[in-house]
């Protein structure tokens, strides 16, 4: 493992301020307090710093030696926000915030790009720049669409960008990047069933809407057994069933909601095509009538296949060929998607260990993602920051094309 020095004699600084960022989590588009010090922190290294863009979005501008004049350029992209969520560890750095909680690992990609920050600003030995993003709002609000609408790509021309995730369960020092899709689309639905309330003792007398959205779980998914192509992936899971007040009272409506999850925009069409058509005819054919309401949120995260080929080769010489993974496409979702929908580029995972990094009696439940008792692993930082800064040097260093 090809560690770079500098990062790993500043991590435990670095560890540091992630511990203090993970006890005071903030939520989508109220990160001020991590922006200040992501923004102080930059400043403190004499980086140039950009903010405002969707609402607490920080860049960071580092010019190598040529001052950027040369006009190559790449963005690496962290995001800073937490979960609505309780936590359950009991160690010194727990969130002080009530139902507020970092249960994805931001705080721990945020320290990372710091590493990677405080590392390039010492040693700008190479041309060209490196733009380095905090994004707001990744669990709830798509931050990186508003930073895109706001002039990002434009401010900060960049031919490339590039993320990354903590993924549990491999052992720390692995990591996986593949091509094409590596995360699915995130969409919800909203459907109301209208039928003809009564006495639940003189059903005839009205239209059941319960008995209707019953129906209609289950012909959904012969959507995805009888229309998708057994080679395509979907899911839809409805998650949220709605109706009624008393137990003797057949309710006017019955209301449904879920999520939609696939990995191109043509099995999302034919879905959301076929759920509308098998509502609207399933209710008529029992004499109720529906409300169809499909919402799309984030798209496909579609790695490109230079860019995930390039990764793949920084990683293999970081960390050797056997610990670098195929990436498997993940079912969950990732707003880096629209940054892949305006630049090449990669999203990469980087394992975070099977939960030993923490002690005895941290709470419920394994280490996951979205997990109450969840934390990041530290040993991370320095991999990680040393990685963004191989792919940062080595892909600048390239011919121009």
């Amino acid at each position: 493992m090809k560690l770079i020095d500098n990062i790993v004699a500043q991590a435990p600084g670095i560890i540091a301020l992630r511990k203090d960022l993970h006890a005071h989590p903030e939520l989508s588009f109220a990160e001020q307090r991590t922006a200040d010090i992501v923004a102080a922190r930059l400043s403190q290294w004499g980086i140039a710093v950009h903010r405002g863009l969707a609402t607490t979005g920080v860049v960071g501008i580092v010019h190598g030696r040529d001052g950027g004049r040369c006009g190559r350029a790449l963005g690496l992209r962290a995001d800073m926000d937490a979960l609505p969520l309780q936590e359950r560890n009991t160690f010194e750095h727990v969130s002080q915030h009530a139902g507020k909680m970092h249960a994805c690992g931001h705080d721990g990609h945020t320290a990372m790009l710091l590493a990677v920050a405080q590392h390039l600003a010492e040693h700008r030995d190479f041309d060209g720049t490196v733009y380095l993003i905090f994004q707001p709002a990744e669990e709830d609000g798509g931050g990186a669409q508003v930073m895109i609408r706001e002039g990002l790509f434009e401010q900060f021309p960049m031919q490339a960008v590039f993320g990354m995730h903590n993924w549990p369960g491999a052992p720390a020092g692995t990591f996986a990047v593949s091509p094409g899709p590596v995360m699915a689309s995130s969409n919800d639905f909203r459907i109301t069933v209208r039928g003809k309330g009564g006495h639940a003792a003189l059903p005839h007398n009205g239209v059941d809407p319960v008995l209707v959205a019953c129906q209609l779980v289950q012909a959904f998914q012969s959507i995805i057994s009888r229309n998708l192509k057994p080679i395509d992936a979907g899911v839809i899971s409805v998650t949220m069933i709605h109706a009624g007040e008393a137990s003797n009272v057949i309710a006017d409506a019955c209301e449904l909601q879920g999520t939609v999850r696939t990995f191109t925009l043509e099995v999302l069409d034919l879905i959301e095509q076929r759920m509308k058509q098998i509502a609207d005819n399933l209710c008529a054919a029992f004499g109720a009538r529906c409300d169809f309401e499909f919402r799309r949120k984030y798209p496909p995260t579609i790695n490109t296949p230079a860019e995930a080929a390039f990764a793949r080769q920084v990683m293999t010489d970081l960390v050797g060929a056997e610990h670098v993974l195929p990436q498997q496409p993940a079912m969950t979702a990732e707003d880096f998607a629209y940054m892949l929908q305006a630049r090449p580029g990669a999203y990469v995972f980087i394992s975070n260990g099977d939960g030993s990094h923490r002690e005895p009696g941290h709470g419920e439940g394994p280490c996951m993602l979205h997990n109450p008792s969840y934390d990041f692993n530290d040993e991370l930082i320095p991999l990680g920051g040393s990685y963004w800064v191989a792919l940062a040097r080595t892909w600048l260093a390239q011919p121009q094309g």
